[in-house]
């Protein structure tokens, strides 16, 4: 419920089932948010919405004239807000999602095929959490550029709001990786990125590997996310990024030009094995609410490589990570946190500072500077916050 002095949170829901729209106002209201504006579609929704402004939308993906993604990207060159998508997805409907995240989208819901009907009359679906963290979020700090290529994409396609299909898929290319030598991929790692995100990590973390080149420290990274989607977060960012970015399996390498994201649903861990660093995938309790957890990661990196290790905190809700960036700066590691101006949700990084986790307080666009200056790559001198 909202504070007595506090007006509630106001909602838009776009759905092109009525039932849909019925179920999830009667969820909301419920919790004492207001459903402002409901719409079966995106071109219905339009005029309302610059009418009144609602604090969240609620938004599907399947939907008649215009898809949700579409209208996502319009929304977010506009009126830049928070935006949860509420669709039904199936194993191909991952990438699906990840186009939505990539776009803007700051949280999801999955509405099942099977049991709808039950699933839209549970409190405990959760929606209202997703909208409630969702209002909390400062989509003005997501990556600028994301903005503009939006705006151009949107231009491309002319002035007026269009129906449109969504892409079919994305047309792919060779791994980036196979121009490097193979003796340059083959060598150990002098140092270990690692890296931990929640909340608008998935637009944050690729604006940032977009700068790192090929030849950088091995990645390894953690990204609250469900099982099955770090597979499609994943595959998007091996094809935006010049780095070699996989889904890590049991005893993958760590090795310079290659990111490996933490699989949904495990937890993920740095070990030694002789002079090489290699990641330990496995299942296990959650851990600060969280499979994989960062803390589980970032306390690994700081036993298995200790001042050969970069770690960094990005935005996120909650304290996940903050106690293992601690444990790598007590070993030698050298540890950043974003800075909150710059965070979707001020939550890990905030408690990472507060703990003296983080030597350095740095801005999302100075990111990738400061992690190529602390890995000895980049000469001169690179400004870092506090």
């Amino acid at each position: 419920m909202s504070a007595p002095n506090q007006a509630p949170l106001r909602v838009a829901i776009i759905d092109d089932s009525a039932v849909v729209r019925k179920h999830l106002s009667g969820l909301l209201e419920a919790a004492g948010i207001r459903v402002s504006i409901t719409a079966s579609d995106p071109l219905f929704a339009w005029p309302k919405l610059e009418a009144d402004w609602p604090d969240v939308l609620v938004l599907d993906v399947e939907m008649p004239r215009m898809d949700g993604i579409t209208f996502l990207k319009r929304v977010m060159s506009e009126h830049p807000m928070p935006v949860v998508m509420c669709s039904t997805l199936t194993e191909a409907g991952c990438e699906t999602t990840m186009q939505a995240l990539a776009a803007g989208a700051v949280g999801f819901v999955t509405k099942p095929k099977i049991g709808l009907r039950d699933f839209l009359e549970d409190p405990g679906n959760g929606l209202v959490g997703a909208v409630r963290a969702a209002a909390r979020a400062n989509v003005r700090a997501l990556p600028s550029q994301m903005a503009g290529q939006m705006a151009s994409q949107i231009a491309g396609q002319g002035s007026g709001l269009q129906t449109q299909q969504m892409s079919a898929g994305r047309a792919s290319r060779p791994s980036p990786i196979m121009a490097i030598s193979a003796m340059a991929m083959a060598e150990t790692t002098d140092r270990v990125i690692a890296f931990g995100s929640s909340t608008g990590g998935v637009q944050t973390i690729e604006s940032v590997l977009k700068q790192l080149p090929r030849t950088c420290p091995g990645i390894v990274l953690v990204q609250h996310m469900p099982e099955k989607f770090t597979h499609s977060f994943a595959a998007r960012l091996n094809t935006v990024t010049d780095l070699e970015v996989m889904e890590a399996k049991d005893g993958d390498r760590v090795i310079n030009g290659r990111v490996l994201v933490a699989p949904g649903g495990r937890h993920m861990q740095l070990k030694r094995s002789g002079a090489q660093y290699v990641v330990e995938v496995r299942d296990g309790p959650l851990v600060n609410h969280h499979k994989p957890s960062v803390d589980i990661l970032f306390k690994s990196v700081a036993h298995c490589a200790g001042r050969n290790a970069i770690g960094a905190i990005f935005t996120g809700m909650g304290d996940d990570g903050a106690r293992g960036l601690l444990e790598m700066r007590k070993a030698g590691a050298m540890t950043l946190a974003q800075d909150e101006a710059s965070c979707v949700v001020y939550g890990m990084p905030k408690a990472a500072a507060e703990l003296g986790a983080a030597q350095h307080v740095v801005a999302l666009s100075d990111m990738a500077a400061a992690l190529l200056k602390l890995s000895g790559m980049a000469p001169g001198a690179v400004s870092f916050g506090s």
